[in-house]
């Protein structure tokens, strides 16, 4: 038997008034979302336990079956493991966007989706800036790393929750505050007059005005996945928090051409990458980022057309026999508040018999007879007999 499970990050919401009182899940186009719904089982996953910020990070490693509260420091750590980033002893990884900050306001979490290229040639400016007290890495678009010797930590806010609001209540706090804000301050100077935002404003683009350090950590330590399941496993995902996960857990990270992590990406292309893979691997998950980013975008339209579109790329993967599929978000992406919370959300399973949930949504898989689950939980449960 083989396995595979399609994460819509960020793909659970509320009902909107402009669907009619419905969810974009229970609005949009999906039949094949729906056939396993309704062929399958259903339930409902919690993915961030008490205690805990709702983000990818935390959502991810729980449904992949690690435990946060002994396995997770931070989601700059994991993201390091993506790049290729060995930390070192005493040295923490921080997340670090490219952002536009306008009269103290944070206008936009990832500076009008900046290219790669833009932000690794104003990132290598800064890197020399900085002159070692700190070291920043390029990584994809505004999704980039800052590494910090010697650190003890900081509080920081994930920039996508405070888009529209003064920053100045959400700068980083705490040993490495006074080190991250320096950082901000010379990233602030070096990219005021840069070419590449003299050229994005030519353009009509959002500028990089500054950067914004956040969710610090040392390295993790996580148990080999074939270990834990018996079973070989690989990750489909242009975010390199998810392909850290993967090179910390002993996975194989899947490279898609067309990938892009956000509402652009290549559905179809993920689709037939993760079916190939699975003539040599066991297990495999298969990310899509799209409905996550039309959420932070606030975007009713884009985030059914992107659960539309995955849906369109499930009917691939269930074209392919013995295989047992499962479908579900890491965590809700409400287009009201444009941030993640930490309700369960919904998901479903072919492959581990039937129940009478008829469609695939939010409040359909409540009534699903698997219950309420624990995110770890859920592979073991997949993965039995």
């Amino acid at each position: 038997m083989k396995y595979i499970v399609i994460l819509g990050d960020g793909m659970a919401d509320e009902p909107l008034a402009e669907l009619g009182g419905r969810t974009p899940l229970e609005y949009a186009e999906k039949p094949n979302m729906d056939r396993i719904a309704r062929e399958g089982r259903c339930g409902m996953l919690r993915t961030v336990p008490t205690g805990f910020e709702p983000g990818s990070d935390v959502a991810n490693l729980s449904i992949l079956g690690y435990d946060p509260r002994t396995s997770y420091t931070g989601r700059g750590p994991l993201e390091a493991a993506s790049m290729g980033i060995d930390l070192g002893e005493g040295e923490m990884a921080y997340r670090c966007n490219l952002v536009a900050i306008r009269d103290g306001v944070m206008e936009d979490f990832n500076a009008g989706h900046i290219s790669s290229a833009e932000g690794a040639e104003l990132l290598c400016d800064l890197d020399v800036a900085l002159g070692g007290d700190a070291r920043v890495y390029p990584g994809i678009s505004y999704r980039n790393l800052m590494v910090v010797p010697g650190a003890r930590g900081a509080v920081t806010t994930p920039p996508h929750d405070i888009v529209g609001q003064p920053v100045t209540a959400f700068l980083p706090r705490g040993d490495d505050a006074e080190l991250l804000l320096d950082c901000m301050e010379r990233a602030r100077e070096v990219f005021a007059d840069h070419p590449v935002n003299r050229r994005r404003l030519a353009e009509g683009k959002t500028p990089a005005t500054d950067i914004w350090p956040w969710s610090g950590g040392r390295r993790p330590s996580i148990a080999p996945f074939r270990e834990k399941y018996g079973l070989s496993g690989g990750v489909i995902s242009a975010v390199d928090l998810l392909s850290g996960i993967a090179r910390l857990a002993g996975m194989e990270v899947i490279h898609v051409p067309g990938a892009t992590g956000f509402i652009d990406t290549d559905y179809e292309a993920k689709a037939r990458y993760a079916v190939d893979a699975l003539d040599r691997l066991d297990f495999v998950y298969m990310h899509v980022e799209a409905p996550d980013e039309a959420g932070h975008m606030g975007s009713v339209e884009e985030k059914v057309r992107a659960i539309e579109r995955l849906d369109e790329a499930i009917g691939i993967v269930l074209d392919r026999p013995d295989t047992t599929v499962a479908v579900l978000p890491d965590h809700p992406t409400p287009i009201r508040c444009k941030t993640h919370t930490a309700d369960p959300v919904p998901f479903a399973v072919l492959g581990k018999g039937r129940d009478d949930v008829a469609a695939f949504s939010e409040r359909e898989a409540k009534g699903g007879s698997f219950g309420l689950l624990q995110a770890p939980e859920f592979l073991s449960m997949l993965f039995s007999p």
